[in-house]
């Protein structure tokens, strides 16, 4: 399902851990890492492409999670032009996301990256709630700026001690119109996102 505009409805998922920590996973057969995300079917509501999203990228249900805080609106980025499918109508130029924080009730066991005969990820671990800016691939770093930065006070909030907010991180710089940060040129790269 792709907007009129191009972009694609999507929802994405911060995990959080008991201590503060984010899930953050790689995907299959690659070396990007990033937050469980995923596309949202014509019926659904955003929460229930997150709980079908949570399950098929994590293993985890509705009961083994509390949801904590959920963006206002969308959150968009493009596509830088290397990832483009020219041939595919309509064409697809990037993803615009509902984020949601949710709350791991369980523990590392409950988690599952082979619940579906198709699974997205091939390893994960937990990090630190901002290490995510800076080792996601550029044309993402600001929507998760804007999703870490609009759930972090839940975070703070429900992880007494982990002091979210005090450890904040200067903003990204914001991508350009091929995926690298403005004023900087990139690399030609392989990996495939």
């Amino acid at each position: 399902m792709i907007d009129p505009d191009g972009f694609r409805p999507n929802v994405g998922i911060v995990l959080l851990h008991a201590s503060g920590q984010v899930f953050w996973a790689r995907r299959l057969q690659r070396d990007g890492w990033q937050f469980p995300q995923g596309g949202m079917n014509s019926d659904e509501t955003p929460l229930e492409a997150m709980h079908r999203e949570l399950h098929e990228e994590t293993g985890l249900q509705a009961h083994q999670v509390d949801v904590l805080g959920v963006t206002p609106g969308w959150l968009r980025y493009r596509l830088p032009r290397r990832c483009l499918r020219s041939g595919s109508k309509p064409l697809c130029i990037g993803q615009k996301q509902v984020w949601f924080l949710l709350r791991m009730l369980g523990d590392d066991r409950d988690v599952r990256l082979d619940a579906t005969s198709k699974p997205e990820f091939d390893c994960w671990r937990w990090v630190d709630f901002w290490y995510p800016l800076q080792h996601v691939v550029n044309f993402k770093r600001e929507v998760y700026w804007n999703a870490l930065l609009h759930l972090a006070p839940a975070a703070d909030a429900a992880v007494a001690g982990a002091a979210i907010l005090t450890r904040r991180p200067e903003p990204p710089i914001p991508a350009g119109p091929h995926g690298a940060p403005r004023g900087m040129h990139r690399a030609v790269s392989t990996a495939r996102y």
